[in-house]
């Protein structure tokens, strides 16, 4: 490889790892996800669709001959992980390409492509049988020649004076492991987890519209298809993303291209939010009252999910609140705030270093 053409691709490898960053990687993707979601017709289209296809596929191969995302994706464990990327894309894009369609039959009074499959349907026997009994196959030959062509990722029996790392959870969990850097154990592994899931349950009976009901549309239910969608990508496959990819070395973050340096250090000053108001911005000690010290944590919480809620009624869901009423209001908003706080407390750590809003030792309570 010429000099030149090594030093320039150096420098892409470098503004990679600054990219992943992780407020600004975290940013750009909340950006190109609602950005996908604007401009869904335009780049589900055939051509703007199979053009992205390809970038991805050459983006990988090329990112492959690199050591150090090599050496993490070929990984056992991580290869399945890498596939479910692609998987998710393909059917994000199929999901909205469909929609799309939709979307532009109905605004032309042709109704819903499903609509006209009504006699095309066939029999679930013996029909729907035979593919599901030819897909089953097709399954069993993948995992088949995945099991032998892949070694299981079995180490060494488990010994108290040589632990892994990184100790990383199953794929499934690593979503759960990065929340627990930001939020304590009930929080990370019970409450919010919790919450996510009953929330993108109860989207449905939430958001009441009858519209969507048997066939893909994003124009008729915006909210709901959204809504569910940025918990599903954004606050679950990112997450699983970051602990497999940039997640290195005692859990420090790490580029894609960024070599794994067990001595990396990270200077780190975690503090409270007591500690800089009373600290850092009045200049004065810590009170010794947990009530007086917490005052300015406990306040901005209230007005966070009593507050707010109110203000965005008048405001942001001006025309949803008297569609939806009370109840279903204040459930639906009390889920959105829950499930934005995640991501504020993941952007406050990563820039100011900020620990815990709330943070009562006394009684073991800490947000």
């Amino acid at each position: 490889m010429p000099h030149f053409v090594a030093e320039f691709a150096n420098y892409l490898k470098l503004f990679a790892n600054f990219l992943t960053t992780p407020w600004l990687f975290v940013t750009l993707a909340i950006v190109l996800f609602f950005a996908s979601l604007k401009y869904y017709r335009v780049w589900t289209r055939p051509r703007p669709a199979g053009a992205i296809a390809l970038a991805c596929v050459l983006l990988f191969l090329v990112s492959v001959t690199d050591h150090n995302f090599r050496k993490i994706v070929t990984q056992p464990d991580n290869v399945p992980i890498m596939a479910m990327l692609y998987i998710v894309g393909f059917f994000y894009w199929l999901s909205l390409r469909q929609a799309a369609i939709n979307d532009e039959r109905i605004e032309a009074g042709k109704g819903p492509r499903e609509q006209d499959e009504t006699n095309d349907r066939v029999h679930v026997w013996p029909d729907l049988v035979y593919i599901e009994f030819i897909a089953a196959i097709l399954a069993t030959v993948v995992l088949t020649v995945w099991s032998i062509l892949l070694k299981a990722p079995l180490e060494q029996p488990a010994s108290l004076t040589r632990t892994p790392n990184p100790s990383k959870a199953p794929w499934y969990f690593l979503g759960l492991q990065e929340m627990l850097v930001y939020f304590d154990p009930w929080l990370a592994g019970v409450v919010l987890p919790t919450l996510i899931i009953v929330g993108l349950v109860a989207i449905p009976y939430i958001d009441r519209n009858p519209k969507g009901a048997g066939y893909y549309t994003l124009k008729e239910r915006p909210f709901a298809i959204g809504g569910f969608l940025f918990g599903f990508l954004v606050l679950w496959v990112l997450l699983v993303f970051n602990g497999t990819i940039l997640r290195g070395p005692n859990w420090n973050f790490f580029g894609p291209f960024e070599e794994w340096d067990v001595h990396k250090l990270v200077p780190l000053t975690n503090v409270n939010l007591s500690e800089v108001v009373f600290i850092q911005w009045l200049g004065t000690g810590l009170p010794k009252e947990w009530y007086i010290r917490e005052m300015p944590g406990i306040l901005l919480v209230i007005g966070y999910l009593v507050v707010l809620p109110p203000i965005l009624a008048r405001t942001l869901f001006k025309s949803m609140y008297p569609r939806m009423g009370f109840l279903r209001y204040h459930v639906m908003i009390m889920l959105l705030l829950i499930e934005f706080s995640m991501l504020i407390k993941m952007y406050l750590r990563w820039t100011v270093n900020l620990k815990y809003v709330i943070a009562i030792p006394e009684y073991f309570f800490n947000i």
